[in-house]
């Protein structure tokens, strides 16, 4: 079983090496790819199962004798993310397979996105699996170097300027993730965090506090925690929408599975608890206040994504069991309804021809199923019972009064407010976008109103038609996130027992030989 740790990342490398060297074979592209992101998922399905059963689990590559060699580890938690972003990605390429020729060219040139596609998945598979910091960089290289490419596909100005943007914060996050391992190293000698876990322990504290604040003002820039998450909402919706919503289910929620090792095994005396909360509050109600104001969807999307990253914050930043658990359980929920309104979001662009809410109306009407696939994650999102969205902020707002300190009622109060201003977000896209009027009947009322003749006001283009495989994996999507709900009960056990095993610090028993200990 052991041997099967490097399978997820070989076989989404493998596929990428296969899909670039068959670019004008199509059809061989997604099968490729559709193949090696289905065996990720198995693999890491069976990952969660054996970790529940039996424990973590550890593999020293290269013969290479503990701590020297590159460890990869699955415990609980990085089973459980593997498992949902593999599901996740796997739903993304299908929708992708399902664009038509024009569709293609402009947004995904099939030569370039299968490859770059399937690269992406390897790093983010490497960085839940690394057990070491050095690894994790490389992990989140991996990642970086295939979102620069899906960003710009297309090529189109507004593409290129976010880019642009993303490049530049990415290689910034980067610079100093590279800074911080080599400070960690010059103090320590080791980047395995499980001997970490050890000798940071032997340091000063001003010496930790440093090195702990390096690491986590590099991991909240990936993970978009206020006041490092200015450059989301203006990189994320240019792209492609099965670009956007690989990145808005993963790519950030990667930076917050990097704050939970930092906080847990590397640093567990939490010195920074009291600032990581008052950004968690501040994160959930500026990104939220920054998704009202908007009236393009996708962009009102990103910001609700900054805004939730603060609930994750928070779970973290409590210092419990009961807290870690439910965001362990929230982050689950998140990357897979995230990901779905993004996708959803695509199709409202398909059928209505624009995301923007000044451009859209009576979609109830004319695509009923696109208004129910829009409601059911958005209510999600939103927090309505007994959906996941509502089982993971009340697991997270009880954790946070069951602290009780006066900051701890601060950021709960800032949390019930971001959920009630979500469904704000969404009733104000549902209002806009499904109900009222369409485009045309709005002209022609216009027209009423002055005096003009409204058989002259012309007809909109015929939409187009949805694709069934877009449908199809849209509606695949929601059903993974309503068995979130279905299964509820187990996930959360589940993820208490991760977060128990997080706190022990039991990991450190399966990769270190006890001399080293």
């Amino acid at each position: 079983m052991i041997n099967l740790l490097p399978v997820p990342v070989l076989l989404a490398i493998f596929g990428a090496a296969v899909t670039l060297v068959v670019p004008r074979r199509p059809g061989v592209q997604r099968l490729v790819s559709v193949a090696s992101l289905s065996g990720i998922v198995v693999v890491a399905g069976v990952f969660m199962w054996w970790t529940n059963v039996n424990g973590p689990m550890a593999l020293w590559l290269g013969g290479w004798a503990a701590p020297l060699g590159i460890a990869l580890v699955v415990d609980r938690l990085s089973a459980l993310m593997l498992l949902v972003a593999s599901v996740v990605a796997l739903a993304v390429l299908i929708f992708a397979t399902g664009q038509d020729k024009d569709e293609v060219r402009r947004e995904t040139p099939v030569s370039i996105f299968h490859p770059t596609f399937l690269l992406l998945v390897a790093g983010v598979s490497n960085a839940f699996l690394a057990g070491d910091l050095f690894n994790l960089f490389v992990g989140f290289e991996i990642l970086l170097f295939a979102s620069y490419v899906l960003l710009t596909l297309g090529g189109t100005g507004d593409r290129v300027r976010a880019g642009t943007t993303y490049v530049i914060v990415s290689l910034l996050s980067s610079s100093l993730f590279l800074i911080s391992i080599s400070a960690i190293y010059a103090a320590t000698g080791t980047v395995n965090m499980a001997h970490l876990s050890v000798r940071l322990r032997d340091l000063s504290e001003p010496v930790q506090l440093l090195l702990e604040v390096l690491l986590l003002v590099t991991f909240a820039i990936k993970a978009a925690v206020f006041p490092l998450s200015s450059w989301l909402p203006d990189s994320y919706p240019t792209a492609p929408a099965p670009v956007t919503a690989v990145f808005a289910g993963l790519l950030t929620k990667v930076g917050v599975y990097a704050i939970i090792r930092t906080e847990t095994l590397l640093f567990p005396l939490h010195t920074l608890d009291t600032i990581l909360l008052v950004a968690a509050g501040l994160t959930m109600v500026i990104g939220i206040l920054g998704a009202i104001a908007q009236v393009e969807i996708k962009r009102m999307l990103s910001f609700t994504l900054i805004s939730h990253i603060g609930y994750m914050i928070m779970g973290i930043a409590l210092n419990t069991t009961a807290g870690l658990a439910a965001t362990i359980f929230y982050t689950a929920h998140h990357i897979t309804i995230q990901a779905t309104l993004f996708l959803v979001t695509g199709l409202i662009e398909r059928r209505g021809g624009t995301s923007s809410l000044d451009g859209l109306g009576g979609l109830l009407k004319t695509a009923p199923l696109l208004a129910f696939l829009f409601f059911v994650p958005a209510m999600n999102l939103g927090g309505i019972p007994p959906l996941s969205g509502f089982i993971g902020k009340l697991g997270l707002l009880e954790a946070a009064a069951t602290v009780g300190t006066p900051l701890a009622w601060v950021v709960v109060t800032a949390g019930v407010a971001t959920s009630l201003l979500t469904l704000m977000a969404m009733a104000k896209v549902w209002n806009r976008a499904f109900w009222g009027v369409t485009p045309t009947e709005q002209r022609r009322q216009a027209a009423i109103a002055a005096n003009q003749d409204p058989e002259d006001v012309e007809e909109d283009d015929d939409p187009r038609v949805m694709p069934p495989l877009q449908v199809g994996a849209t509606i695949g999507l929601i059903v993974f996130g309503l068995a979130l709900t279905v299964f509820a009960g187990p996930l959360y056990e589940y993820a208490t027992a991760a977060a128990e095993s997080l706190r022990d610090g039991s990991i450190v028993a399966i990769v270190l030989p006890e001399g080293l200990r």
